[in-house]
């Protein structure tokens, strides 16, 4: 908690004393309800590294690499985008082993496994735009394909869904933006039941020099449940500190990660680049 407090009073510093930035993306995941604008594709792309990363359904613990993390958005009209979003491999370093309801599944026998990230299928429709006294909206929501197998001890074998609303306002020098909406999340041990947890994400973004951004946000889900928790849709929760380099189209960016509940990561990093570019047009 220590570590947490002082990202976030290190992030407030250096936000104080920058200039404004209007994008938003990577190494961010709170969504900005600007969409990538129409005939426009951006593509993201990155690595990412957790330590102490625990699986509660498999009961595997260890340190986790993200390699090939991306998204797409097609932008298909001046107000939605199509996003699609996942990973090439997946890999944990095992440290620890503990019992858990899907742990007799798992046919990984050394000291590491690995398997191909989930794949989420969405979209994004922005419904009102910012003005001088009103915020920027739109609606978001997405599905979650079970790509990942339990056999690995990486993926539940579910398919979620999630709905929420993005919303933005730039106060002076500030970009402020605010995610809330809820999540649809299947029980990876019983299939005749699911957790519905409510979604949310805070960011803020600036600039502190020509094409230099430094951003933070806090994001995560919380339990709705009042009884027993399914294995797997616990709360979560991270904090993102990090900085955007933009040089034209092309937005390099890395950040520092830090979790916030007892089954987060200790701590994290993220590293990527955003493109976007003009691909087709829509009629």
């Amino acid at each position: 908690m220590r570590r947490v407090i002082r990202a976030v009073v290190l992030a407030g510093v250096v936000l104080a004393v920058a200039t404004p930035v209007l994008a938003q993306s990577r190494p961010l995941v709170t969504e900005d309800p600007e969409t990538v604008g129409q005939g426009q594709i951006l593509l993201e792309a990155g690595i990412d590294y957790s330590r102490e990363e625990f699986f509660p359904a498999s009961g595997l613990q260890g340190n986790f690499w993200r390699i090939g993390t991306f998204g797409l958005s097609f932008g298909v009209s001046s107000i939605a985008e199509i996003q699609l979003d996942g990973g090439i491999r997946n890999r944990l370093a095992i440290t620890n082993r503990l019992s858990a309801p899907l742990s007799a599944m798992v046919t990984a026998e050394g000291d590491s496994t690995s398997d191909v990230g989930d794949l989420s299928i969405g979209a994004k429709i922005k419904i009102m735009t910012e003005g001088i006294s009103r915020p920027s909206l739109a609606i978001r929501f997405s599905t979650k394909l079970p790509n990942a197998g339990n056999e690995s001890g990486l993926g539940l074998d579910t398919t979620d869904f999630s709905f929420g609303f993005a919303m933005a306002k730039t106060v002076q020098s500030i970009r402020f933006v605010g995610n809330a909406g809820f999540a649809i999340l299947g029980d990876p041990v019983r299939g005749d039941r699911q957790n519905d947890v409510f979604t949310y994400g805070v960011s803020v973004a600036r600039a502190i020099a020509e094409g230099l951004e430094v951003v933070a946000e806090v994001n995560g889900r919380a339990n709705t449940r009042s009884n027993t928790v399914p294995i797997g849709t616990e709360s979560r929760s991270v904090i993102r500190v990090g900085s955007r380099l933009t040089r034209g189209p092309v937005r390099l960016d890395g950040a520092l990660v830090l979790g916030v509940t007892e089954r987060d990561p200790t701590w994290g990093l993220s590293t990527g680049f955003t493109w976007v570019f003009n691909a087709f047009r829509t009629p």
